[in-house]
């Protein structure tokens, strides 16, 4: 009965209470008990049929031939023993086609003579519904094949396809939505003050299964053809790879990524590159799907009750998972910044153990109305920060309360502010205790002063203790106050004296980072010392001259303007000045520009520079160091846990990938020639 109530939920409402792993471990789990005890299976089990109930919304379309199942499997192991059986059966070495498993809905579309007559979704696997009129309306899905070489009214394109014209042609594939197109949708959501998807495989459901075809119209649905299901009167395969080849001249889309393989080998590498690449990808995919190529070894080899023996998909580790919601609550910045996070019941997803996850902002917790006590969908993709998807709506108890953004600092007790036109809310009391810690760390970190020894623990014992009150307070601290704290041993006091004392000589672009300017980071730090070259003559420029330096612009401008306008600041800064910290700039002035007009992307943790330093670094030499892999990429540095999206796409563009070493070296010599 559970399994039923969530294949209407799933299939039906397109609004599950479980994500697709969660559901395969709980039918999974029944397939177990089923072959540990064959007398309690029955032939109405969920785990031998296909999908779930077909909706009434539309009317039912029964398939001419079943529209079955995959078996899956999530471990190498089983994908390759798999294959082994498959080649035991077949050709010593079989050929397979891998083809990426898109995240969407099923379809059947039916062609007659060329012309799009009906097109319905999976169902039950027997039984679909008919959603033509729906169909009709994404561009993705051509109304018209292009079949016998014959040139389409209004269109110069021919294609030629194998042998005879079809009568009838039975195409399936997977209706999705694109990553960009569902960010797009959930942000009208949003505006309009509706209810938000919770992932783009129900957004591409819930926008075909519309009473309204104007609906799905206004929604960017997308369509992979990945098999035929029926061919009348046409032209004759031996491979599906040939089919594949014959749709993609008909004129529907293919997958570019699908591959034909000889051997485990390959298809165990295929699904590995991809594991790693799925991010590099403007849709999801959840897996792998694996066939045997040779039509005639599918015959031979033929199906279950409810999934051909000649293929399976491989399921990637799923990258969300569901939990409970136990509170939401608010960190405040160096910037003042107020910034909610999901207090979570600790779950893992993606490989990790997650209980906090951001919420970004004020504006998208309420347009994804989540509550504390909510069942929520928790996503962490490869490197990317955890977040709260989404509730799931029908688990919310009843009578659980909205939750607001708090008006005043949880800190500090002081009011909170929003300005219009902005989406952030900040706590304007620069007395704070949490924007002090922040500020302070963020002034000793690698990337601004590089003090080390003065990390964020060490930071919050002084606030707390009176020794620190601001960023000045750093170079005028007890020492012998701060050698009689437990744990400080008289070598741990010099170090953190000596690492004050060095970090006075710092670059000018490095304290004007420290400084927790708001807007102001490494590289508008750099142009303005290189501009400048003092931080006075930066703190007497007006709004207008600061706006002038290109790269910097208006909004910093009048941010960094601003920020040496008020006195308390001024006070700061002159005594950083009577501490004998460096306000001469820049100290990179004269760096040769080994590395002028390359682009170089930084990805992953460096043991001895921060992504800043880094980043800075390269800039200073000439170069330029953008976020993304691109084919004008001309070297990726990685360190430690390098984001696998970004090594994805360097080695499928060919760019080369380096260590730390040569990082550095690069720094030095330039770019190599090999």
């Amino acid at each position: 009965m559970l399994i039923e109530h969530h294949n209407e939920r799933y299939f039906v409402l397109d609004d599950p209470e479980l994500t697709d792993a969660e559901y395969d471990e709980l039918v999974g789990k029944l397939a177990r008990i089923e072959r540990e005890n064959p007398d309690l299976a029955s032939d109405s089990s969920p785990t031998g049929r296909v999908g779930g109930e077909v909706s009434t919304v539309f009317a039912p379309v029964r398939h001419a031939t079943p529209m079955m199942s995959l078996d899956k499997t999530t471990s190498y192991d089983e994908l390759l023993a798999w294959g082994r059986r498959m080649e035991r059966l077949g050709a010593a070495t079989l050929a397979y086609t891998c083809e990426l498993k898109i995240d969407g809905l099923a379809l059947s579309l039916l062609y007659e003579d060329g012309r799009l007559v009906k097109a319905a979704t999976r169902g039950d696997g027997d039984t679909g519904e008919d959603v033509t009129a729906n169909v009709a309306t994404v561009s993705a899905i051509p109304a018209e094949l292009f079949l016998g070489g014959s040139t389409q009214a209004g269109d110069s394109r021919t294609h030629s396809s194998k042998g005879a014209v079809p009568s009838r042609v039975e195409v399936r594939g997977e209706l999705y939505m694109p990553i960009a197109a569902f960010d797009e949708l959930n942000r009208r959501q949003g505006e309009a003050g509706a209810r938000q998807f919770i992932n783009p495989r129900n957004a591409a459901a819930g926008s075909l299964r519309q009473k309204d075809p104007a609906v799905t119209a206004g929604r960017d649905l997308a369509f992979w053809a990945y098999q035929l299901g029926a061919l009348d009167g046409g032209p004759s395969f031996t491979r599906h790879s040939e089919t594949l080849a014959w749709m993609r001249s008909a004129g529907l889309s293919v997958n570019p990524h699908i591959e034909l393989v000889e051997g485990l080998d390959l298809v165990d590498a295929y699904c590995r590159s991809w594991q790693e690449r799925r991010h590099t990808l403007d849709y999801e995919i959840d897996g792998v799907v694996v066939k045997v190529d040779d039509l005639a070894e599918r015959s031979e080899l033929g199906s279950t009750s409810r999934a051909p023996r000649w293929a399976i998909a491989y399921k990637f580790p799923p990258e969300e998972k569901t939990t409970r919601l136990v509170d939401i609550m608010v960190s405040i910045g160096r910037t003042g910044k107020a910034t909610p996070f999901a207090v979570l019941e600790p779950v893992i997803v993606g490989g990790a153990r997650v209980s906090l996850a951001t919420l970004h902002n004020q504006d998208q917790v309420r347009a994804k109305d989540v509550r504390p006590g909510d069942t929520v969908v928790v996503r962490r993709a490869g490197d990317v920060i955890p977040e709260v998807r989404g509730p799931l709506s029908a688990l919310r108890p009843e009578g659980l309360p909205e939750w607001s953004f708090p008006t005043r600092c949880p800190v500090c007790g002081e009011s909170l502010v929003r300005s219009d036109g902005e989406s952030d809310t900040f706590c304007v009391n620069e007395s704070c205790p949490a924007q002090l810690v922040a500020r302070i760390t963020h002034f000793a970190s690698r990337g601004a002063m590089d003090i080390e020894h003065l990390g964020e623990s060490t930071v919050r014992q002084f606030v707390r203790a009176g020794l620190l009150g601001d960023v000045a307070d750093i170079y005028g601290l007890d020492f012998e106050r701060v050698a009689s704290f437990e744990g400080w041993a008289a070598i741990s006091v010099v170090n953190l004296q000596t690492a004050v004392e060095t970090s006075k000589a710092r670059p000018l672009a490095n304290l004007l980072v420290g400084l927790s300017i708001r807007h102001l980071g490494a590289t508008g730090s750099q142009l303005l010392a290189r501009r400048f070259g003092h931080l006075d003559a930066i703190a007497a420029a007006s709004a207008e001259e600061l706006a002038s330096v290109e790269g910097v612009g208006q909004v910093i401008g009048a941010s960094v303007a601003g920020y040496f306008s008020l006195p308390a600041n001024r006070v700061v800064i002159d005594r950083l000045r009577d501490a004998g910290v460096n306000f001469a700039g820049p100290a990179d002035v004269l760096v040769p520009q080994v590395l002028a007009g390359l682009s170089i992307v930084v990805t992953g943790t460096l043991s001895r520079w921060t992504r800043e330093e880094a980043e800075a670094a390269l800039e200073a030499r000439g170069a330029r160091s953008p976020g993304s892999v691109t084919k004008r990429t001309a070297l990726v540095v990685a360190g430690r846990d390098p984001g696998s999206a970004k090594l994805a796409k360097a080695t499928e563009l060919g760019v080369r990938i380096v260590d730390e070493d040569a990082f550095e070296e690069l720094l030095e010599r330039g770019l190599p020639d090999t």
